[in-house]
């Protein structure tokens, strides 16, 4: 039976790429009882009737996977912001981030519009960070080649922008096919409205990059996309080598006396905007109720 990748998910149709050829399939019954969904980017094993129609058969195990927008085995997180025009906002950077150290995904930060600001105090704050940082511009090019080389390499990207950031103006210069794609898309579904049951993944290079309506505002409450208060320090990984030199082993690093975290933000070893993003993050944190944690 054919092994491939679900490229594209439009309500209960996947479209499965297995070498060279693309097909179209349903998923089993059996999916629905055992509470699974196929998502796009998942490795799938499938099935074809003389008709040529597919029937996936099994889901095989995911690395990780992201309830919205729904897309398994991602490699990267790629979070679009500009340097100005909108201001960055620390705080939604580093919630953005935090998801994806959470899930095991990989992180990139691209600071746009490097021409209308340029992009100094984001790189002060992180570059302790373990992760990309790539200043781009759009209007100049700086940065494109960085970009594509990212985009291009094996794996599955997630893009993230919230509007006016120059996403679209970026992934043009990229990749032209790329950015009339994913404008098509958006002017079809309407991005904003709940188009989470289309997802659609396309390649660059060497990988996949997954551009879907509605990411640019994630909510995490709302889609449960939680991140426990004792698992949020490993989400700001750079804390990590100080976190076991706190006064108390109990520490959270919210304003603990003794606490080793809070003395290298001072010291200027960590950001203390990332601190105080870490802060804000772990009271929301501390607020889920027990029946709202996943089991």
């Amino acid at each position: 039976m054919p092994q491939g990748r679900i490229v594209k998910t439009v309500a209960d149709l996947f479209y499965v790429q297995a070498g060279e050829r693309i097909i179209p399939c349903k998923a089993r019954g059996i999916f629905r009882k055992t509470g699974q969904t196929p998502l796009a980017g998942d490795r799938v094993i499938c099935s074809e009737d003389a008709n040529g129609e597919g029937r996936i058969e099994e889901i095989l195990p995911r690395s990780n996977y992201l309830d919205r927008p729904a897309v398994a085995n991602i490699d990267r997180l790629v979070l679009i912001v500009s340097t100005a025009d909108p201001a960055p906002v620390p705080l939604l950077i580093d919630r953005m981030t935090a998801l994806a150290f959470d899930r095991e995904i990989q992180p990139v930060l691209v600071l746009n519009k490097t021409d209308l600001a340029d992009a100094d105090r984001l790189l002060a704050i992180y570059r302790t960070v373990p992760m990309p940082v790539l200043a781009c511009c759009a209007a100049t090019g700086e940065g494109v080649e960085a970009l594509r080389a990212t985009l291009s390499a094996p794996g599955i990207s997630v893009l993230s922008g919230n509007s006016g950031v120059g996403k679209s103006s970026l992934l043009n210069r990229v990749d032209p096919a790329l950015g009339l794609a994913t404008g098509a898309i958006s002017k079809k579904l309407g991005r904003g409205r709940h188009t989470t049951r289309h997802v659609e993944l396309f390649a660059v290079g060497e990988g996949y990059v997954a551009d879907t309506p509605g990411f640019s505002s994630l909510d995490m409450e709302r889609t449960g996309q939680w991140i426990y208060k004792e698992n949020l320090i490993f989400a700001f990984p750079e804390f990590l080598p100080y976190a076991g030199q706190c006064r108390f082993a109990d520490c959270h690093h919210v304003g603990e006396k003794g606490c080793a975290v809070a003395q290298a933000a001072a010291a200027g070893a960590v950001s203390p905007s990332r601190l105080a993003s870490y802060a804000a993050l772990y009271k929301e944190a501390d607020a889920i109720p027990d029946w709202q944690r996943k089991k």
